[in-house]
């Protein structure tokens, strides 16, 4: 309450400074505005008073002289050179004037006689109050003016802090404790994470009801840090433990740590700390932590490096000298690889929770939480949409509901039905189809039977994948796309496996081959992804014959800090060898999609010419054609005019013409049953009339 009344009383302040600050602006460069009083010598106004000139003046002391105001009888004219300098001098009339006269006896009788010589009405007034302080305003305004301004903006700089922006507030900490009310996630809204929930449960628990834990010997956990790839549900889960936990929740984001002055890094952790210790027991929740707890001493900077005082700050509150009873730290991160290792040790982060991918049963549970508020068709089956997206991560699905729910309105559905969550799929993997763009018919040939190309060969070599879609319309940067889903998720990959996939990839650049004799871009793509492979078999998985079980690269990311100026650890002999490797994995399987392709030459070219058609086959289709040489029944493509249009304003006039004709359809509605009341009313009248006339 008080820090919002302080935030009103400052406002008001600044809006009446600014106010005044406009008013002396005005004051000294417009003078007093339209009416200007010109100030006229002593002399001059002895002249016009003998000459008559003057209708009437008053007299008034002021600051130990006598100022006199008068008005003339007639407009005078004036040079006016009070105004803005840069409008120069300019003429004006007045009827105005001003004068200063000496407190002396001899001038106020002269001024007398000549006044009533002359008839001019003359009045005498007291001294004014206010000139004393009108001078001192404008002396001291400015002065008021810029400390003012300067402690805004020392108030704005250290605004961050937790003591609501005061002056050199710059080492407070930024954490905003949870708000129960507003935070409504709880731990059934979680799904996919069950074991990971289950930890953070425990920690709720060992907060709520130490006793229990305590009796066994057990130790609060000092810290725990969630780890995994990006859109996990890792943040998510810290707000469940923020809405379930009944005690103080403070989070804060790594970056916020870091300042733009030394120290203010290492200060913001302190404050953080004493303000948790102080509402003990506790939760912080540090987001993105490796901004601040990357390794030290890399070689990258010098040892004072403000991240590295943030750091060792960090280190000691966790688990140093003064100990932290009551406070547990929970952390998130998707490079846990780059974190120092002090940071890493029990009595610091005891738990590391891995939250990966979600399996096909968590990502099933996932849909269904994200599905609870919209509208599903009987042919939407949630563990289907499952199976359909491998890999994907909770943040993912939650995008393929939400842009299918985006495509159902485009469409003008009331519910989301199966082709809406396809087409967000392929959204989502690939991006909005151009079915605008301009191909010409021998790159729309070149596309086909590329994709034909990978679809062939995955239908031969589907031990471990089944070809899912295969389609020609452009979307995102790829011409066309083949999607071939696991038959089950899969931990892991045998080599037989992964060579299947790299023939799959080489598939498309030996259709062009065969076909066309061609070698075009279009495989760019799938040329990285084969040699990736490759070479990760020969260098991480020790799946060559000639180099043996040696793991020669490691599979963690390029870390600058960790990484610089290290050598490779094998010489320059294996590193040729190696290439040799790669290149004849990538070899054999180009030579083994040839002979697939070949070997089914006449299936490849239907599955071509099915798609410079049809643009789009599902795997119904794909294995029709494969086994049967025929389309399969009802596989007619829905007409949706917005998406079948071939610009904006098309689109434009055929969602018109169709919201046109669904008016049309009500209106008629509405006079069918506007005649069909009208006869019922009529036969109800004649009936009374027929009962009238009986009786």
């Amino acid at each position: 309450m008080n820090k919002k009344n302080n935030g009103t009383v400052r406002n008001t302040l600044y809006y009446v400074l600014v106010i005044l600050a406009m008013v002396m602006v005005v004051y000294f460069f417009l003078g007093n505005g339209g009416n200007q009083t010109p100030e006229i010598e002593y002399s001059k106004f002895t002249e016009q008073l003998e000459e008559g000139e003057i209708k009437e003046f008053k007299v008034q002391p002021a600051n130990g002289v006598y100022r006199i105001t008068g008005e003339y009888n007639e407009e005078q004219k004036i040079n006016n050179n009070n105004g803005l300098a840069v409008l120069g001098s300019t003429q004006s009339t007045t009827k105005r004037f001003t004068t200063i006269v000496l407190p002396n006896d001899s001038t106020l009788s002269e001024v007398t006689t000549l006044a009533s010589e002359h008839s001019v009405k003359t009045s005498i007034e007291e001294e004014s109050s206010s000139g004393i302080w009108l001078s001192l305003l404008i002396s001291f305004l400015p002065l008021v003016i810029i400390i003012f301004f300067f402690y805004m903006m020392m108030g704005q700089q250290g605004g961050g802090g937790g003591g609501g922006g005061r002056v050199m507030n710059f080492g407070k900490s930024k954490a905003k404790e949870a708000d129960k009310k507003a935070n409504r996630v709880r731990f059934s809204d979680v799904a996919g994470a069950e074991e990971e929930k289950q930890e953070l449960v425990e920690v709720v628990e060992f907060l709520k009801d130490p006793r229990r834990f305590s009796e066994l010997g057990a130790r609060i956990p000092a810290g725990v840090l969630l780890e995994g790839p990006p859109g996990t549900g890792k943040t998510l889960l810290a707000k469940a433990v923020a809405g379930e936990a009944g005690v103080p929740f403070y989070s804060i984001s790594g970056s916020d740590f870091v300042e733009m002055f030394v120290g203010v890094g290492a200060s913001r952790v302190r404050d953080l700390f004493e303000t948790a210790k102080k509402n003990a027991p506790a939760i912080i929740f540090i987001d993105e932590i490796d901004a601040v707890g990357r390794q030290r001493g890399a070689g990258m900077g010098g040892g004072h490096d403000e991240r590295e005082q943030t750091l060792n700050q960090l280190l000691v509150e966790m688990d140093g000298f003064g100990g932290n009873e009551g406070v547990i730290v929970i952390a998130a991160t998707n490079r846990s690889d780059v974190l120092d290792p002090a940071l890493l040790r029990p009595g610091r982060f005891d738990r590391q929770i891995l939250v990966g991918r979600p399996d096909v049963k968590g990502r099933e549970a996932i849909l269904r939480v994200h599905a609870r508020n919209k509208p599903l068709a009987d042919d939407v089956d949630l563990k289907v949409v499952a199976q359909q997206t491998p890999g994907f991560a909770g943040a993912e699905l939650e995008n393929v509901l939400n842009e299918a729910a985006l495509v159902a309105a485009r469409r003008n559905k009331k519910k989301i039905d199966a082709s809406d969550i396809d087409e967000a799929e392929d959204r989502v993997i690939a991006g909005p189809a151009k079915k605008d763009r301009v191909i010409s018919k021998r790159e729309r040939e070149m596309v086909a039977y590329h994709e034909a190309g990978h679809t062939i060969v995955g239908l031969v070599l589907s031990r471990a994948r089944v070809v899912h879609k295969v389609t020609i319309i452009p979307r995102g940067r790829a011409g066309g796309y083949m999607i071939a889903l696991p038959k089950e998720d899969q931990m892991l990959m045998t080599k037989d496996d992964m060579f299947e996939q790299i023939v799959g990839l080489l598939g498309g650049r030996t259709a062009e081959e065969i076909i066309f004799n061609v070698q075009s871009t279009g495989a760019s793509n799938d040329f990285e992804q084969a040699t990736a492979l490759a070479r990760s078999m020969v260098t991480e998985y020790g799946m060559s014959d000639k180099l043996g079980p040696v793991q020669y690269e490691g599979n963690h990311q390029v870390f600058v800090g960790r990484d610089y100026g290290q050598t490779k650890a094998y010489s320059e002999q294996v590193a040729f060898e190696i290439d040799q490797e790669v290149r004849a994995i990538l070899m054999n399987a180009h030579a083994k999609a040839r002979e697939i392709i070949e070997e089914y030459s006449e299936q490849h070219k239907l599955i071509a010419e099915k798609l410079l058609e049809f643009e789009t086959l599902d795997a119904k289709a794909i294995k029709s054609l494969f086994e049967t040489g025929k389309m399969p029944e009802g596989s007619e493509n829905s007409d949706f005019p917005s998406e079948k249009a071939q610009s904006f304003e098309e689109a434009k006039r055929a969602l018109e013409a169709k919201d046109a004709e669904k008016q049309a359809e009500e209106k008629a509605e509405f006079e069918e049953a506007k005649d069909y009341f009208a006869n019922i009313r009529e036969e109800s009248k004649a009936d009374t009339d027929k009962d009238d006339s009986k009786e």
